[in-house]
């Protein structure tokens, strides 16, 4: 008999994207908030210190792609992986879970060794990109 507290791939791969939605969404309010002039003294929850720094990574060059800021591509990206697992794309989810795994490597190298610096929110949307990985290629 499975533990009432256990849950299926489904629902623990939904719980992941939108664990991954608002931590996307945080980090979208934090830019949005860090753009504006009128916010100078802003310092976002996740800027603990100098090398512990979210705005070091949500406004270098690598905080965004195509023009779009990571964290609004993320808020489209995770609600997308939602909908794909209803339809049951599981091909098409694991081709994207991989490549966002690829993209997340990338931006944790540049993070942490090319800025000497750590996000932590950044890490945690590397950690929900690769537990989704793992939901997809083996549960």
């Amino acid at each position: 008999m499975p533990s009432p507290l256990a849950l299926d791939k489904t629902t623990a791969f939904e719980l992941l994207a939108l664990a991954g939605f608002f931590i996307s969404l945080y980090s979208f309010l934090v830019t949005q908030k860090l753009a504006h002039k009128k916010n100078r003294n802003y310092k976002p929850l996740c800027d603990l210190s100098d090398r512990v720094s979210c705005t070091r990574a949500f406004t270098s060059p690598h905080g965004k792609l195509f023009k779009f800021h990571n964290s609004l591509l993320g808020m489209f990206f995770y609600p997308a992986l939602i909908l794909l697992n209803i339809l049951s794309l599981t091909t098409l989810i694991k081709f994207l879970v991989a490549l966002a795994a690829i993209f997340s490597l990338w931006l944790a190298y540049i993070s942490y060794i090319k800025m000497r610096n750590f996000c932590i929110v950044c890490s945690a949307i590397y950690l929900v990109n690769f537990l989704l990985l793992a939901q997809a290629f083996f549960s």
